[in-house]
């Protein structure tokens, strides 16, 4: 792969290469990093339609992915792998741009430098940047205003290219929300919710071990009349007192997941209109009955549309521009000579 790329070496350097391969192909990628003082002469690596791409081009976009595999820490081999691997990724999306490139010139599009202030200003409002901070914050990146404002105007004019071809054609209707919606139970499905009342003695400020007895024999009371046909209503007028006020009621509906271990063990088994046995709370202890099991969608069609159409939106216009990008791709002269 690498002997044809054209690179000097002195004598004395010859034979140390079998012994810094990795290095070799460090210094191919980012030359400067070079440990051995080879010279690595620009060339060119890729020929689309009528446009080059350069050694240094490649070597310039590849430095930042380079940097990061190193301080990966692989072994040589894996190293290698990795640095072949992501360079050629990084040459396909060279190529990309130069065909997206040549689209924009033959259609024409442009981008005037007010489309590229209001891009620039939005991007500072957003952000909360004032213009001296919007600047160090690229310095911070590496970057120039004038390079960014480069890349903003590049931006305009893809981001223009893929509504004309991409965006423009991409249809969603309610039929394919509602099939995806229906596809994605987990998502949207129903969950199973608890409709539950409860019956409690509220523990009053520090009480002592004699007071918790007393209120746990109580509920035990409780619990027997409840068994016995008694409602809730009743039981709290019959066993409210200055001492021990119970309360209780309906409560509304659960799913288990939103409810505390200890009461989701004691009602998950329950059947509508059973109790649980007699819960220690931090409020005090308590009794649920069981009303009636809902299922209810954890998010309706209606109210997850939105939510679905952008989805499939950006779902459909990678898709098409994937096959856009492979369309244009097989239509070009392309020439890869590393």
């Amino acid at each position: 792969m690498t002997r044809n790329i054209i690179i000097r070496f002195t004598k004395q350097q010859i034979p140390l290469l079998a012994a810094v391969a990795v290095g070799v192909l460090q210094a191919v990628w980012c030359p400067e990093n070079s440990a051995i003082g080879a010279e690595v002469v620009d060339r060119i690596v890729a020929v689309v339609n009528n446009d080059l791409i350069s050694l240094d081009d490649l070597n310039s976009k590849f430095k930042p992915y380079l940097e990061k595999i190193n301080a990966m820490g692989y072994p040589p081999d894996k190293l290698s792998q990795m640095i072949f691997k992501v360079r050629e990724d990084v040459l396909n999306q060279l190529i990309d741009q130069k065909l997206t490139d040549q689209e924009i010139a033959r259609y024409k599009i442009t981008a005037s430098d007010k489309e590229v202030d209001n891009a620039i200003e939005r991007i500072k409002k957003a952000n909360s940047l004032t213009d001296e901070g919007f600047r160090q914050s690229l310095s911070k990146e590496g970057l120039t205003f004038e390079e960014y404002r480069k890349l903003t105007k590049e931006h305009i004019l893809r981001s223009t290219l893929v509504n004309r071809e991409i965006k423009s054609k991409v249809v969603i209707t309610k039929e394919d929300i509602k099939a995806y919606y229906d596809a994605h139970p987990d998502q949207y499905g129903f969950e199973e919710k608890y409709r539950l009342a409860n019956v409690v003695i509220k523990y009053s400020e520090g009480p002592d071990s004699v007071g918790r007895m007393q209120m746990h024999q109580k509920m035990a009371e409780i619990l027997q009349a409840l068994n016995a046909g008694k409602s809730i209503d009743e039981v709290i007028q019959a066993y409210s007192d200055s001492t021990a006020k119970v309360q209780g009621g309906e409560l509304g509906s659960f799913s288990l997941s939103a409810m505390d271990p200890n009461i989701r063990e004691a009602v998950k088994d329950l059947t509508p209109g059973q109790y649980s046995r007699i819960i220690e709370t931090d409020y005090g202890p308590q009794i649920f009955r069981l009303l009636a099991k809902e299922r209810t969608a954890s998010k309706t069609l209606e109210g997850a549309s939105s939510e679905i159409e952008n989805k499939l939106y950006k779902d459909f216009v990678d898709q098409k521009f994937s096959k856009w990008l492979e369309e244009l791709r097989s239509r070009s002269a392309i020439k890869i000579t590393l």
